[in-house]
């Protein structure tokens, strides 16, 4: 009888101690795991609530930065962003593709959320090499030959593109093998290589065919400039051959290495 009530006890022992230790330990990792997966899931919950269902972060501003002759009010019509939008819905892509194609004059822009609430649109505008003339106006052509705005007045410092492609000779025989485009886009790089201390003096870049550019300056002078190849050394040629003959009226750089000016 004594070891009878023995062996109940050592049981009751057993049965209020709990599980073992391994079985414990598995109950708290499962506890752990459901009480972390049921935060991130509030905290997901949370965060999406912030992002698009709250007012702290919905757009509310525009910024413009950048424009020289584009004014901001035009910039943020063109842009159409959708104010009161959740700022994190606002798809930047889509406002700048259709700024670069209501705009010409844009050459490119960085579309940038400014949380809490804004939008900025930092514009860098085209920059005009050359001007063509289209009845009264002038259309202006950029150092990528790309004719982006047509404008009233003549910027100044701005040289006019003559295209003298028309007559039926070998200008004509350039016409037709370069095409206009490449033409222009020649004249642009002339335009490009210009000296400083020569730009602002040019009046005209005339073009009668791929290797027979010219320019026009202040004062009746002319240069003969020749293909676009070897601007650069035509560049200094000029600028070296203006020193020397100041007096001079004609200036021919054609062949950089073998200058020559004449008349006074």
């Amino acid at each position: 009888m004594a070891g009878s009530t023995t062996a109940e006890r050592g049981e009751r022992q057993q049965e209020s101690s709990g599980p073992p230790p391994a079985r414990r330990l598995r109950v708290r990792r499962l506890r752990t795991i459901i009480i972390l997966a049921v935060a991130l899931v509030l905290l997901s919950a949370g965060t999406v609530w912030l992002l698009y269902g709250s007012q702290w972060l919905r757009l509310e501003r525009v910024s413009v930065s950048g424009t020289r002759v584009l004014t901001p009010e035009q910039v943020r019509e063109a842009a159409d962003v959708p104010v009161g939008s959740p700022l994190i819905s606002v798809d930047t892509d889509v406002i700048e593709a259709r700024l670069l194609r209501k705009l010409p004059r844009i050459d490119s822009v960085d579309v940038a959320r400014s949380w809490p609430d804004g939008i900025g649109l930092k514009v860098t505008e085209r920059t005009p090499v050359l001007l063509v003339q289209k009845g009264g106006n002038f259309v202006e052509v950029d150092d990528e030959g790309v004719r982006f705005a047509m404008v009233s007045e003549a910027p100044k410092g701005v040289p006019a593109l003559e295209l003298a492609l028309s007559r039926p000779d070998s200008r004509a025989a350039s016409l037709r093998r370069f095409g206009e485009a490449r033409l222009v886009r020649e004249a642009v790089r002339v335009a490009g290589d210009i000296p400083a201390a020569v730009a602002h003096v040019t009046r005209s870049v005339k073009v009668r065919s791929y290797d027979d550019i010219s320019l026009e300056l202040g004062g009746g002078r002319t240069v003969a400039w020749g293909s676009s190849e070897k601007g650069a050394a035509k560049a200094r040629t000029l600028a070296a051959l203006m020193k020397a003959t100041p007096d001079a009226r004609h200036f021919d750089v054609s062949v950089p290495t073998a200058p020559a000016s004449a008349g006074s």
